[in-house]
């Protein structure tokens, strides 16, 4: 299917059916971006995360 054939199938439907298109297209687009987030690549967090040498280490507290 081309674009003119979707714009002249769209153009061709009622209003009420053309908010409805709208919001099909607006959800395609949001699932389509929450697809590609899911996309890390490995290390892309280096940096932001501190690991003190007492990581390990027992904690006083918890006795």
């Amino acid at each position: 299917m081309t674009t003119s054939m979707l714009i002249t199938k769209i153009s061709s439907l009622p209003p009420s059916l053309l908010k409805e298109v709208n919001d099909f297209v607006d959800f395609i687009k949001e699932k389509h971006k929450k697809e590609h987030i899911k996309e890390r690549k490995f290390g892309c967090a280096k940096g932001l995360f501190i690991m003190h040498d007492d990581f390990d280490d027992p904690i006083e507290d918890f006795g």
